[in-house]
């Protein structure tokens, strides 16, 4: 299980927040959460829209980051924290499911990176977040955690979560989903 501390109190802000230094994309880490029977997933609703619903995720900071001994990045840490404060699941992580980039066009511009023009006049950006996915296995949902007066959840099949998904227009959140070992 987890060893992340159940704060009582989520972070808020961006200043200590990590970027790609290939892209500019905000590296953003979060769990496809299952039941043990991988029946069902954890949805949240978005904290922007309560219609829409989701996945636990948020951004890296600067102190979550670990290189691993081969030279690769773990972001476990954010997601465990991201899952805990934002959902109230408490579990264990049992796969890594890669990353997947956000596509959609940035909010804000991070202006060390800039748009390419290209020779038929289409604009492309790079991602606006790369998002790094593991599997959770859920071991207890608590009632009270960081974010319970802004969130609501719920267990989903995979038909439910992947129309949510849709709905909510996240394709990068359903690649993640789809990854996972949910019963399909």
């Amino acid at each position: 299980m987890s060893d992340i501390t159940q704060s009582k109190v989520a972070r808020v802000g961006r200043e200590n927040q990590v970027y790609s230094e290939k892209s500019g994309a905000r590296i953003v880490a979060g769990c496809v959460c299952l039941t043990t029977d991988h029946s069902k997933v954890l949805m949240i609703n978005s904290s922007a829209d309560r219609n829409k619903w989701i996945i636990p995720k948020g951004g890296v900071e600067n102190d979550e980051v670990i290189v691993q001994s081969d030279g690769s990045i773990d972001y476990s840490k954010t997601a465990i924290r991201e899952t805990w404060e934002e959902s109230g699941c408490v579990g264990e992580i049992v796969a890594k499911l890669g990353f997947v980039e956000d596509m959609r066009p940035p909010k804000e511009w991070n202006n060390n990176f800039k748009n390419e023009i290209h020779t038929d006049n289409v604009i492309v950006h790079p991602p606006r977040s790369e998002f790094h996915i593991y599997e959770m296995q859920i071991v207890t949902l608590k009632d009270e955690f960081p974010e319970d007066h802004k969130r609501n959840r719920k267990l989903a099949t995979f038909e439910e979560a992947q129309q949510d998904l849709i709905n909510s227009q996240r394709p990068e959140l359903l690649e993640a989903l789809k990854r996972s070992s949910i019963l399909k």
